[in-house]
């Protein structure tokens, strides 16, 4: 909020008539309020009279807005809202002021006071008067505190976050009685602050403007957000209102689209908002006699996630949802007590890939995991700790799926039943796992950096999903909450959320991303921590200890099924992108919130930087960035197989003209410019436990992306990384002379089989760097001949081809 104390404000040309135009327009609105009150039909008891007053600034300059709310007495203007607009001619500040009948005097005084001394030097109250532009009747607009673009149409019955004011405790009251007389409907439930009320209408523009002329309670209004999650605590009978209201709205998407294909503890299918997405034969489970149904409620939690992104969004709405994809269900985990083997896990996986693809064989579909272990052996039945990071039977059974292999496991571990096929190549979202709630503390990013991602969620070849956190209001309407405060700040890592930090260095950053996740609640005294409702995620609910239709969820898990339904929507945008693609477009579209920003631009060592990437991943994804990469003339997109060796020496490298407009880009000289690249592909695993490095590789292939220096040919480029590749090979530095900056740099986003980085520089020096090369990294077998070979791969056999790797390379520029 701006206070107008400090900054220097330049003064009207014509002071006399800036006092004069201010005090019609008070008049005029004064006069336009008394009309409007001889007009209503109704009063409300308790209600003060009295008129709402909008003053807008001057372009770039704040308003005293303290000024404007003097609070001296007991009943005086009282400052309702402030927003910012940004307009062609700058950022303009308009604030809306609530004004008691007979406490208008203190605008006219000061208005009085500027205009009498307007030839000094220094007026009085020149502070206050010479930031504001104008003065008018404030309408309902003038307490939409969200985007301006986001204002509802005018005819729309929609769903309003209505901010009611404290004043004497019947507030909720007076507003109840108001859309009674208007015919507008309410949530049942409210949210309490320290200074304010929040209560849920559903109302048309002209229906809630019928407030301002008979109620002093409004302060704000907004799009609903955290009131979603308060649908949870309605009734049964409330809630199934909401949900059939939802159900009629909602038109699922047809047989052949995409689905998310849920491995987890069974979906409720009866569900009103699951049935139309979930057909009786998608709902299957690895073994018959367990049934398909949800014996815990987790699964079912996640189909709503997965179907509808942000349910409670799509609740609030008035218009009809189109679904583009669907759902099925694969119970993976059965009923209690049975468990399934820790040895089972990756057969397990395997089982219910097959069963989804059997039944529909030709379905485009992601299959999401939000189950972990807390298992710390990669061989179930030992006592060794593995090295965190390192591959188990599990993540190896979700790499070789994800290259299109099929998998049975015997006493020796793994068994590859038959050659990747590319055609058959899988994608998984898998969630990282969460931290122990019994381990929350106030330094929650500590917490979450000592406990590392679980099994399966360090697989090289999925998409592993943390959790991060925009929800930062707790309501004081329950005493029980009463100076509890969110732990995490906004746009920061969820203190559910795991990460990869604690890993070596040679094992792949986990997360890849992070979707919303929730947050968690700390005491007063900062001994206890809990997840009220507000801090969770509205979705559907298996009905198996009430009746109740929807309910709250969190942690990696949601973030998990949210991944998830992003990815079906690209997949229903672009159906012929391959599964590497879909999960390099996720990736490229994510972007670091200010909170994690600052990590990144505090980072003063690679250590620290390496820290945050493993923390973060590369950031929230976002749908509108990634269908815009997908079609936009700026990016590159390139699905490609390539041959990276062949006997352990190099076969093929591939370089790629980029195709931007260099001659605009060299018009722009010094501007700052911005290059993305993500280079994704899969490996084929080995899950031997003889180590990583040198002759017993897990990944059976590695790839890397350079891109061409300002300076250099296209023959300098080969050259340059042949050289590299061999100076690799001996251990020794390569050149590290370059322009521009790579936030990540090589070292740091070379782990794992999916690679992105952002590129910074100047315009002209992005316009001559044009090429940009994908290959193998050197051998590691001595072999000083094969330059950028593979590392140690047994001869591939006479009567088979050389082995092969699809891979998605993903570039855009950002000027």
């Amino acid at each position: 909020m701006g206070g107008g104390g400090g900054e220097q404000v330049p003064a009207p040309s014509d002071r006399q008539r800036h006092a004069s135009q201010l005090q019609e327009q008070l008049h005029r609105a004064e006069s336009a309020a008394t009309e409007q009150r001889a007009e209503r039909d109704y009063a409300i008891s308790g209600a003060v009279d009295g008129v709402y007053l909008t003053f807008e600034s001057f372009p770039d300059v704040h308003l005293a807005v303290e000024s404007l709310d003097p609070r001296a007495g007991q009943v005086h203007p009282e400052l309702v809202s402030v927003q910012d607009v940004t307009t062609t001619g700058g950022v303009v500040e308009y604030a809306t002021v609530f004004v008691p009948d007979g406490t208008l005097g203190y605008f006219v005084s000061r208005l009085q006071q500027y205009a009498e001394t307007a030839e000094q030097d220094k007026p009085r109250n020149r502070n206050l008067v010479d930031r504001i532009q104008a003065i008018g009747l404030a309408t309902i607009e003038s307490l939409w505190t969200d985007p301006p673009d986001a204002f509802p149409e005018p005819t729309a019955t929609v769903w309003w976050e209505v901010w009611l004011r404290r004043r004497d405790g019947n507030e909720v009251g007076r507003f109840q009685e108001f859309a009674q007389q208007a015919g507008v409907r309410l949530g049942s439930r409210t949210l309490g602050f320290s200074e304010r009320i929040v209560v849920l209408a559903q109302a048309t523009v002209e229906q809630l403007a019928g407030a301002l002329g008979v109620l002093d309670d409004l302060a704000e209004l907004r799009r609903p957000h955290e009131l979603a999650q308060i649908i949870a605590l309605e009734s049964a009978v409330e809630q199934a209102e909401w949900v059939d209201q939802l159900a009629r709205r909602t038109r699922p998407a047809g047989a052949d689209a995409p689905a998310i294909c849920v491995l987890d503890t069974g979906v409720h299918r009866a569900h009103p908002l699951l049935a139309g997405s979930l057909d009786p034969a998608d709902c299957q489970a690895c073994d018959p006699t367990w049934g398909s149904h949800d014996h815990r409620g987790h699964g079912t939690e996640m189909a709503g996630l997965a179907l509808y992104g942000d349910l409670g969004e799509a609740l609030l709405a008035t218009g009809q949802v189109r679904l583009r994809h669907r759902l099925e269900s694969v119970k993976l985990a059965p009923p209690p007590p049975a468990s399934n083997p820790p040895e089972l896990y990756g057969a397990v996986t395997a089982t219910a890939t097959s069963l989804a693809e059997i039944t529909a064989p030709r379905r485009h579909r992601a299959f999401s995991l939000a189950i972990t272990a807390n298992d710390t052996t990669a061989n179930p039945g030992t006592s060794s700790a593995i090295m965190v990071g390192q591959p188990t039977s599990w993540s190896a059974a979700i790499d070789a799926l994800a290259a299109g292999r099929s998998i049975a496991t015997v006493d020796d571990g793994l068994v590859f039943l038959d050659d990747a096929d590319s055609d058959a190549h899988r994608l998984f979202l898998v969630s990282a796992g969460n931290v122990n709630p019994a381990n929350f503390q106030d330094d929650h990013l500590q917490r979450s950096d000592l406990e590392a991602v679980q099994n399966p969620a360090q697989a090289w070849n999925a998409l592993t999903v943390g959790a991060y956190t925009q929800m930062d209001s707790l309501s004081t309407a329950s005493s029980h909450w009463a100076g509890w405060t969110p732990l995490a700040a906004r746009g920061e890592l969820s203190p559910h959320s795991r990460t990869s930090v604690a890993y070596h260095s040679a094992w792949p950053v986990k997360p890849d991303v992070v979707f919303e996740g929730g947050n968690v609640a700390r005491s007063p005294a900062g001994t206890s921590f809990d997840t009220p409702e507000e801090l969770q995620l509205l979705t559907t609910k298996a009905p198996l200890t009430n009746s109740r239709l929807l309910t709250v969820t969190c942690a990696t898990s949601a973030a998990t099924a949210q991944a998830a339904h992003l990815a079906a929507s690209i997949m229903a945008d672009y159906p012929s992108l391959w599964p590497e693609t879909v999960r390099a477009l996720i990736v490229h579209s994510a972007e670091w919130t200010d909170a994690m920003r600052k990590y990144v631009d505090q980072a003063t060592s690679k250590a620290d930087l390496r820290a945050v990437h493993r923390r973060y991943g590369m950031g929230v994804p976002d749908l509108d960035r990634a269908t815009r990469s997908a079609n936009d003339a700026l990016t590159l997109i390139a699905q490609d197989t390539i041959h990276p060796f062949h006997n352990g020496t190099m076969r093929e490298m591939h370089l790629h003209d980029l195709p931007w407009p260099a001659d605009i880009l060299a018009d722009l000289g010094h501007a700052t410019v911005r290059m993305r690249v993500t280079l994704s592909y899969f490996i084929e695993p080995n899950p031997g436990r003889r180590g990583w490095k040198r002759r017993y590789s897990y990944a059976s292939h590695n790839l890397r992306f350079d891109v061409r220096r300002a300076t250099e040919s296209t023959d300098d480029f080969r050259k340059r990384l042949n050289q590299r590749a061999l100076a690799e090979e001996e251990n020794r530095p390569a050149s590290a002379d370059d322009t521009g900056r790579w936030c990540l740099g090589p070292t740091l986003r070379t782990p794992g089989s999916l690679h992105a980085d952002i590129w910074e520089g100047t315009a002209a020096d992005l316009a001559n760097r044009g090429a940009l090369a994908v290959a193998a990294p050197p051998a590691e077998t001595g072999q000083r001949s094969a330059p950028l070979g593979h590392p140690d791969l047994p001869p591939t056999p006479k009567d088979r081809p050389p082995p092969q790797v699809r891979q998605s390379t993903v570039d855009d520029r950002v000027l």
